[in-house]
């Protein structure tokens, strides 16, 4: 007998006692007899009730597909009435399989005539998608041509059960401590006691913020964002990193007089801390809440006041998709939810530069008188250094910065040492002829890790032991960029009785006591100095403006006004670099203003973001042009390219006013949808606005 009839036809107990089957047999009658019974089971059980009131729930499906970003109708079982609430998750059955979801809202009735599904069920009770982030959501997906769902993974973190269960229950919201406002430092700058009083007054003022060298600009967020608490407002605060982070938690903790009044959100922190921070501040205990770029999209209660510092910093961009920036994030929520914002930084973006240009935003700086006590003495190789020492051009570290170097430590102080590339040397030549030294199976660029290390490749790895030159035979290799770790060795070797400390990668240290040292960090890893820095080396000035990047310039001025608002006021900054050039001009006069402007126009002139809006897309050749054959892009749009890109495929421009800029983010989400309902096979990534257009 097979055992497809078995299955169909269950053996009598009666005629074929169990002890007697077979052990195969007796498993195939118990299970076709439990299948049975499951089917009558379902048969037989009572249908399901929705509930009384406001039974649809408008559910957003956790589905990548850009043709199903839009909300599906179900019915809520009676069971969970009171449980399935805007905000809160759900599991439904989509597309035959049991999927993630968020209830967007409740109605009354659908729109759709066929027969609804239930929920299958609520995971939890816990609202965390409040509207207010619900809106922003939708918004931030609409500009960024991404979909709602995939918005939703970055802004709400993953449910941790156990954390949820030992939350504690809903507390009132923190106050500020009693006591009259403490302005600290805001009154040296321009417009800066105003903004104090319009937070502490509920307004909205708008602020691009320049902060003075060795300012404590994380005492200066702290101080807004306690003026809005005292006012009975949230604030929100955004930084690049983990270092950042962690100085603007102690700054609150002193300005807010102890814990209880604000979280810290990151990713560092694990599942189970980040869940249960973000639950406090959706619960409204916490009110002001501080974190990395996700955390832009925390539920503050309230909202008061939004912040972004160094909004030039590529980590503020997100890596996922719609890969949307967190100051774009801020700055719709600020017009969202009618809240104030400030976007500060040692140096200006062009973007921070078209908010005070266009009137969306006031100035915050400082007048020139206060900035020359704080700002400390930039020296370059001028043409007085040159005619004095004919090889001063060509000096990796010519006599003005030695001599800048000596007279700070015999002073005591330590001395900061910024070197664009970290490693050993992170790029080698023919020590005869100058070629640049490449991979024999790659082609890609030889670096050397130590001083009797093997030369090897920087993108597949292989050893190049046996290396010789293709064009003169030479085996003989000469630096062709010099690292951090490089660096620290020479500066040992020329100052024997100096500690050498270096910061990088490896290790980026937090702070260095005052006492005589060479620091030898790479950019973003400079330490505070106990007292500042008596002299700040900024050596190979040419890897910053040499980059083929839009914002090559930008990028090195805020790297320079990074390490050089670390110095003591009058202490020399020396750049190694050509005092005629645009940014190293900008970081004599101290001026990113200056600079930003310039920057804007210009790229107003070419047609550049912030100026205009672009699109890149970049896939396989057929798959871009197939997405652009099905997209209706905006009248005037301008399609660039196409230029070669990683891995075979191909990167198109598509550019716009920036009028037209949600126009074109929504036909480029549309021609995708019409993509994913033909299950075309290739993606292609779409990105509005990119860092990198090359």
């Amino acid at each position: 007998m097979e055992a497809s009839d078995d299955r169909s036809e269950p053996i009598e107990p009666a005629l074929f006692p169990e002890s007697e089957l077979k052990p195969r047999a007796a498993a195939e009658r118990i299970a076709g007899n439990a299948g049975g019974r499951a089917r009558a089971a379902r048969a037989t059980a009572p249908a399901k009730r929705a509930a009384d009131e406001f039974p649809v729930a408008r559910v957003c499906v956790d589905s990548p597909l850009p043709h199903l970003d839009r909300p599906f109708d179900y019915l809520v079982p009676h069971s969970a009435a009171d449980t399935a609430l805007p905000g809160t998750r759900v599991r439904v059955r989509f597309a035959g399989q049991l999927v993630d979801g968020f209830v967007l809202e409740r109605t009354a009735a659908s729109e759709h005539d066929g027969k609804l599904l239930f929920l299958e069920r609520c995971v939890s009770g816990e609202v965390v998608l409040t509207p207010p982030v619900a809106r922003l959501a939708r918004e931030i997906a609409d500009r960024y041509a991404g979909t709602l769902s995939d918005v939703l993974r970055l802004a709400v973190p993953p449910r941790h059960a156990k954390a949820e269960a030992e939350a504690a229950s809903p507390a009132p919201p923190a106050t500020a401590p009693p006591g009259p406002l403490v302005r600290g430092g805001w009154p040296r700058y321009t417009a800066g006691a105003a903004l104090l009083r319009a937070l502490s007054d509920g307004r909205m003022p708008r602020a691009v913020w320049t902060a003075l060298p060795g300012e404590d600009w994380p005492a200066r967020l702290a101080e807004a964002a306690a003026t809005c608490l005292a006012a009975g407002r949230g604030a929100l605060i955004v930084v690049a990193d983990a270092r950042d982070l962690d100085r603007l938690d102690a700054a609150l903790l002193r300005v807010l007089g102890g814990p209880g009044h604000h979280v810290a959100l990151s990713a560092a922190l694990g599942p189970a801390e980040r869940y249960r921070r973000f639950l406090a501040a959706a619960r409204g205990t916490a009110r002001i809440v501080i974190g990395t770029r996700a955390a832009a999209f925390a539920p503050v209660a309230g909202l008061g006041l939004v912040a972004i510092w160094d909004d030039g910093d590529d980590l503020h961009s997100e890596p996922r998709a719609p890969y949307p920036h967190a100051r774009q994030v801020l700055l719709a929520r600020a017009e969202q939810e009618r809240c104030a914002a400030i976007v500060g930084g040692f140096g200006r973006t062009a973007e921070a530069q078209q908010l005070v240009e266009t009137g969306w935003a006031i100035e915050v700086s400082a007048a020139r008188d206060e900035l020359r006590r704080c700002m400390p003495r930039v020296l370059t190789v001028g043409e007085h250094e040159r005619a004095r020492d004919p090889q001063a051009a060509a000096a990796r570290l010519p006599s003005v910065a030695w001599r800048a170097a000596r007279e700070a430590l015999a002073g005591g102080a330590p001395v900061l040492i910024q070197v664009p590339r970290r490693g050993y040397l992170p790029a080698v030549s023919c020590a005869d002829c100058y070629t640049p030294a490449r991979c024999a199976h790659c082609s890609g660029p030889l670096a050397l890790p130590a001083a009797d290390g093997v030369p090897m490749c920087r993108w597949c790895g292989r050893p190049a032991a046996g290396h010789a030159c293709p064009e003169c035979g030479g085996r003989r290799l000469r630096a062709a960029v010099v690292g951090a770790r490089r660096t620290a060795e020479e500066l040992a070797r020329a100052f024997p009785d100096t500690t050498v400390r270096t910061s990088g990668r490896d290790e980026v240290l937090t702070s260095i006591p005052r006492e005589p040292a060479l620091v030898v960090c790479t950019p973003g890893a400079e330490p505070l100095a106990d007292g500042g820095y008596g002299a700040v080396l900024l050596l190979d000035a040419w890897a910053f403006l040499t980059r083929a990047d839009l914002r090559g310039t930008e990028e090195a001025l805020r790297r320079w006004f990074a390490a050089a608002a670390l110095a003591r006021p009058g202490a020399p900054v020396v750049v190694v670099a050509d005092g005629g050039l645009v940014a190293v001009q900008a970081l004599l006069r101290f001026d990113p203003a200056w600079l930003a402007a310039r920057e804007l126009a210009d790229r107003r002139e070419l047609g550049f973001p912030p100026a205009t809006r672009i699109a890149a897309l970049t896939g396989p050749p057929a798959a871009v042009a197939e997405l652009l054959s099905l997209a209706e892009l905006p009248p005037g749009a301008e399609v660039l390219g196409p230029v070669p890109a990683a891995d075979g495929q191909e990167r198109m421009l598509v550019r716009t006013a920036r009028s037209a800029g949600k126009a074109l983010a929504l036909s480029l989400k549309a021609a995708a949808g019409a993509r994913s309902v033909r299950k075309s096979a290739d993606a292609v990534r779409i990105q509005i606005d990119p860092l990198d257009l090359l």
